[in-house]
């Protein structure tokens, strides 16, 4: 069964009938007619381009590793007087 694309209460390819399927989703839409138009070629570049700038912005927000507590951690753990790596802090062993 083909699934038109509705735009504003009308649908893209401009067939008209009572009991023709449509749907706002780009992902369903089989018609061809519909899939070559202005208004569906604008919607999938719209909501391509706001995923991939979702993609971008989880990329950005996600906070960096904190390596240098973890390293501190893991050295002050060690047996012994174990050294600090240089720019590690005033102390002189952990």
């Amino acid at each position: 069964m083909v699934m038109h694309y509705k735009v504003a209460g009308h649908l893209a390819c401009g067939t008209h009938g009572e009991k023709l399927s449509s749907t706002h989703e780009l992902g369903k839409v089989k018609c061809r007619n519909c899939r070559k138009t202005e208004a569906f070629t604008e919607a999938r570049r719209t909501a391509r381009n706001a995923a991939r700038r979702a993609s971008r912005k989880a990329k950005v927000e996600r906070p960096a590793p904190d390596w240098r507590s973890a390293w501190e951690a893991r050295l002050s753990g060690l047996p012994g007087r174990q050294r600090l790596p240089r720019g590690f802090g005033d102390q002189a062993f952990v």
